[in-house]
């Protein structure tokens, strides 16, 4: 009976990371100098981080700060490589290394499943599958992910190239070494269906905050904002509390994305401008998460539910100073 596949390993080619370099870890245990974690990218070797380390604040609680089993990035500080050693710090890591990370981390963890998941599949030794293939990618792509991304649609230009060494007895008894395709067509046909069926690409959602009055407004804005979307780019416009609106669409480009809500914007102060009204951004058009949309949808739903008893008839001498979701077709026209 032979032994199973070996199916662990770092998900990148360096053993240990760079110094001055954010990682995610996992904590496993908090001691008295710190706590021990686990470098979750580079197949759990162990690391640690001060008390000193958690905080530029006095600490009073380390329980408020760090927890057993918790995921989060840190900072390194120094590695040695001979005794296996890596000092860490939570204190160091800025709002920039944890998106950083962050993003690095979740690319590279979808990677390491699709490898993972393969590798088992078909009885292969997953660090010798990353040596003939995930770490070529990542040094070619500069993530894997990227060339995940690109083999969905292409997959032959990208894994055509991938080839290994083997050594073989010539005629003559002699070994010669000879290049061939770094997979089967097997295990070729195999990671390709995982990769497509992991990498399809998801909508991403861009959206633009903005605050707009309007003397004598009819809606033109309205219909100039969401004229300037278009079948990849649809644009919606929405009222969130008057006067503030959001634009958003949704697209699998971003840059097409943001440049599409940025014409929306144009266009819709174009119009109310003319009309002598006042168009203001507060958050340009960008990415927003799926968190950053529940919050929005939240927010509006506490608005709607505090004005539910509001009557909003047509006699109402109440100021109204915007749009809501409005018909654009049927709009007669805004107050300040």
């Amino acid at each position: 009976m032979s032994n199973p596949p070996n199916l662990e390993c770092r998900m990148y080619e360096q053993r240990y990371p760079e110094v001055d370099m954010p990682v995610m870890i996992q904590v496993k245990n908090i001691a008295d100098m710190g706590a021990y974690v686990s470098l979750l990218e580079y197949n759990n070797i162990e690391g640690m981080i001060l008390f000193s380390e958690l905080s530029r604040r006095r600490i009073r609680s380390v329980s408020s700060l760090i927890k057993v089993g918790r995921q989060e990035p840190v900072m390194v500080l120094r590695v040695d490589k001979e005794k296996g050693y890596i000092d860490l710090s939570k204190r160091r890591v800025s709002e920039e290394d944890v998106a950083t990370c962050e993003e690095r981390y979740n690319k590279s963890k979808l990677v390491h499943s699709i490898m993972r998941h393969v590798a088992e599949t078909m009885q292969l030794d997953l660090e010798d599958l990353y040596i003939h293939v995930g770490w070529p990618l990542y040094r070619k792509y500069n993530h894997a992910f990227e060339a995940f991304k690109l083999i969905v649609n292409d997959p032959d230009t990208i894994l055509n190239t991938l080839t290994r060494e083997v050594k073989e007895v010539g005629p003559d008894g002699q070994e010669v070494t000879k290049v061939v395709p770094a997979l089967t067509e097997e295990i070729k046909d195999v990671l390709i269906k995982n990769i497509k069926r992991r990498m399809t690409p998801q909508p991403m959602k861009i959206r633009a905050d903005i605050e707009m009055k309007c003397f004598q407004f009819d809606g033109e804005a309205m219909r100039k904002a969401e004229a300037a979307g278009n079948s990849d780019c649809p644009v919606k416009i929405k009222l969130v509390a008057p006067p503030l609106y959001v634009l958003t669409t949704q697209t699998l480009d971003k840059e097409q994305g943001i440049l599409v809500l940025n014409n929306a914007v144009k266009a819709c102060t174009e119009e109310i401008e003319s009309h002598k009204g006042k168009l203001v951004v507060k958050e340009a058009a960008r990415t927003v998460s799926e968190r950053d949309d529940k919050m929005l949808i939240d927010h509006m739903v506490k608005l709607s539910s505090q004005n539910a008893d509001v009557p909003g008839d047509s006699d109402s001498e109440e100021e109204d100073t915007g749009m809501g979701e409005l018909d654009v077709d049927n709009t007669t026209g805004i107050q300040e």
